[in-house]
């Protein structure tokens, strides 16, 4: 769903008091289908944006006309920047979501502006897509926006869970996987948020780092947990096809080194270990060859025998 259409939504509803689906579908050049769902999507995230059904019917936004968001509640501003904000990728869509924040009233600015960035949508998954409903997101989400520290019980890779307090910065949906970007007494920290066991909200508040940008933030963090896996490299001609899925799997850590003439690509790749390459590869079988190391190619022939030996 894209934040600027949803932005030229509600403008349009604010200009005309009443729209159809069939008139903001004209207006937007988008099927009649999308358009309901917009709305659909709008209401739904608890803006106050509703259906008038019969004769002369559409959907409204509560208050009728106007030129401004001044009808809306602090909760309404929060839900609609927390749907926007995620949606709004592109620079125009950006500048868009500025220009909206400057019609909420002001003494929701504030914590508009907190939840349009309390979000940060990062399309490259780390490992297999999966969308799991986080039982914890409302509540963080709340968190970030009242700059309220939370109380989490953690429990990291082959670690034991143990309870720390955490200030919430913003909440990062990569690919269907959901993270938790917080300080803490030792420094930002990442968090899986299926890896929280328990999560409560303090009566404690904190201030965000000054000029704070929390998606360069979350980058930074990225890339530093893909250097940390990148410790085993292969260089690997791959049909040029394949390369999207080779890309979503290994993220920053796929190189296109040279294109040939072939329809094959050569690029270089890392993961953790030589064995974790191995079987992120196995499975492409003769649509990719791994020119080296030998310790790659020394597993996938083990994978091989492995396999070969199971099902003759």
């Amino acid at each position: 769903m894209r934040a600027d259409r949803l932005i030229s939504t509600l403008l349009l509803m604010q200009a005309r008091g009443r729209v159809t689906a069939g008139e903001l579908a004209a207006e937007l050049e988008i099927s009649v289908a999308t358009a309901r769902r917009d709305l659909e999507a709008l209401s739904a995230a608890g803006i106050p944006v509703y259906p008038q059904t019969g004769r002369g019917g559409g959907w409204s936004l509560l208050g009728g006309a106007r030129t401004d968001l001044t009808g809306l509640t602090s909760s309404e501003a929060q839900e609609l920047f927390l749907l926007l904000g995620p949606a709004a990728s592109s620079p125009e869509a950006r500048s868009a979501l500025r220009k909206l924040l400057r019609a909420v009233p002001a003494p929701f600015r504030q914590d508009a502006e907190a939840a349009a960035d309390a979000v940060i949508t990062d399309p490259t998954a780390w490992s297999e897509s999966r969308s799991v409903e986080e039982p914890h997101r409302a509540l963080l989400e709340s968190a970030i926006v009242a700059r309220r520290a939370v109380r989490i019980t953690y429990a990291g890779w082959q670690q034991e869970a143990r309870e720390r307090t955490v200030e919430p910065w913003a909440l990062a949906d990569k690919d269907g996987t959901w993270y938790l970007l917080a300080g803490t007494p030792n420094g930002r920290r990442t968090f899986r948020l299926d890896r929280i066991l328990t999560a409560a909200a303090t009566d404690t508040t904190f201030e965000r780092p000054a000029h704070l940008d929390a998606e360069a933030t979350w980058r930074e963090s990225v890339e530093e947990v893909e250097r940390l896996r990148a410790t085993a490299e292969a260089v690997v001609l791959v049909d040029r096809r394949l390369l999207s899925f080779l890309r979503r799997q290994f993220g920053r850590n796929c190189v296109i080194e040279e294109e040939l003439d072939d329809g094959r690509v050569r690029v270089r790749i890392a993961a953790q270990t030589p064995t974790l390459v191995a079987r992120f590869l196995a499975g492409w079988g003769r649509h990719t060859e791994v020119l080296g190391p030998p310790e790659v190619q020394q597993e996938l022939a083990q994978i091989g025998r492995e396999l070969a030996a199971r099902y003759p």
